[in-house]
């Protein structure tokens, strides 16, 4: 598989790994930790160093249970610190990780090469018009509901991976009309899933998309690991660990993670299993 990012193709025959930079107060991980331009520097500076190949910059937090802000206040928090990693990292590859597209174009106009959208085009009904001027690669995400109520009793009329399958299809289809050909999948781990639908993603994670498309987990300390271990965020690297190796197992070509260094030792360690066995 390969993706035309920003002019530069990108074979995924080895997974990639994207290293998370929350410009908010209040995500689940580490929300409010970066709030200073100067702290935003240092954590993009340890997640180039440690082998991120794009960071995934938002300014809105799509937590379970969060209130949307502003489409100003999300423009406010992220644009200042894109120009200012563009500036200090210039060969960094930048996802803008936001559902409006406004944010997108002004952050793609500020140097982003990637949109990372939570609610694949159903939150902005001007999202797959922008990509189709834009022509850069687009993160598809599934998800029920909005942030504020999609872990409410989640509930599939059919089997789950049938009816992510065909939400991917249709998506895809309009995707398409708009010339858009760079898309990756990602099947929106605790958007809108049970732990058990969860872990059912994951096990048939191969059948997603029907291999014909690159899939993204974003599955990085969230919750799903927590509830079973009976753990806090902080306990839940080695926990986070274990997950991503067996999305890599089952054909996952992007990590979306926290914790960089532990994600491409994953990696490493999966690809030289694949390549004995």
């Amino acid at each position: 598989m390969i993706i035309n990012c920003a002019g530069t193709l990108l074979n995924l025959k080895v997974p990639k790994v994207m290293g998370i930079v929350n410009l908010t107060p209040d995500s689940f991980h580490d929300g409010g930790k970066l709030c200073s331009e100067y702290c935003i520097l240092q954590h993009i500076d340890t997640l180039l160093n440690e082998g991120s190949d794009f960071i995934d910059v938002g300014g809105c937090s799509t937590r379970p249970g969060s209130k949307l802000i502003t489409e100003k206040e999300e423009i406010k928090r992220v644009i200042k610190p894109i120009r200012s990693i563009v500036k200090n990292f210039p060969n960094v590859k930048i996802s803008i990780d936001t559902f409006r597209s406004e944010v997108a174009r002004i952050a793609v106009e500020e140097g982003a090469v990637m949109i990372n959208d939570i609610s694949g085009g159903n939150l902005d009904k001007n999202m797959f018009p922008l990509l189709g001027k834009l022509k850069i690669p687009y993160i598809l995400n599934h998800m029920k509901g909005i942030p504020e109520n999609m872990q409410k009793n989640p509930f599939y009329h059919e089997n789950i991976i049938i009816e992510i399958n065909n939400f991917f299809s249709k998506k895809i289809y309009y995707l398409k009309k708009y010339g858009i050909l760079d898309i990756i999948i990602d099947p929106g781990f605790g958007f809108g899933k049970t732990l058990e639908q969860n872990f059912q993603l994951l096990k048939h994670l191969s059948l997603l998309g029907f291999k014909d498309y690159p899939i993204l987990v974003g599955i990085s300390r969230k919750s799903m690991t927590k509830f079973i271990l009976k753990i806090s965020d902080e306990e839940s690297l080695n926990a986070t660990s274990i997950i991503h190796t067996i999305s890599l197992l089952n054909g996952s070509k992007f990590l979306r993670v926290h914790d960089v260094k532990e994600a491409v030792e994953c990696i490493k360690l999966v690809e030289y299993y694949k390549k004995i066995f």
